[in-house]
């Protein structure tokens, strides 16, 4: 006799396949957040690091504008949304908090879908209040590309959505 054990907590079952609410979406956006924050420091020491290694002698730390800080980390943070949504449907703060990113139609989103999901979250992030008054827990981005983000603690991928023909 086998048993099977279900990945899905108990406690969560209910919610399996429900539109996220506000709370969880934040906290898998900080987490997500401290993800991006975690690989600019990354990215900053290695940096240091060359530089020290090509001239140890007279070696100071880089100063970094604000601005250069604020454009690398958007499009780290556009680039690491993209990708996480359009493989698995899920960044890693999606997966700690059981969330899942879908089209319209529960699948797997296409490149562009996810690539412009990511650059309107980035570039306009309070659009995602907007889960407070939606009567459907959709964000602004949601709204314009479609998507949802839904309950999901399975470890499965979604199926790619069918290719469009060409005649």
């Amino acid at each position: 006799m086998s048993a099977h054990v279900d990945p899905i907590p108990r406690e969560a079952r209910p919610f399996q396949g429900h539109r996220a609410g506000l709370m969880t979406r934040i906290a898998a956006a900080a987490i997500d957040f401290g993800i991006v924050i975690i690989a600019l420091a990354v990215c900053y020491l290695g940096v240091s690091a060359f530089l020290f290694l090509l001239n140890p002698r007279s070696f100071s730390a880089p100063a970094v504008s604000p601005a250069v800080i604020y454009t690398a980390g958007g499009l780290l943070l556009t680039i690491y949304l993209a990708v996480s949504w359009r493989g698995s449907g899920r960044t890693y703060g999606n997966h700690v908090m059981g969330l899942r990113v879908v089209n319209h139609r529960g699948q797997r989103l296409h490149p562009v879908v996810s690539l412009v999901r990511a650059a309107l979250y980035v570039i306009f992030p309070i659009g995602l209040l907007w889960v407070i008054v939606s009567g459907r827990n959709r964000s602004l981005q949601d709204l314009v590309v479609r998507t949802s983000v839904i309950y999901d603690w399975g470890a499965r991928s979604l199926p790619h959505a069918p290719e469009p023909t060409r005649t």
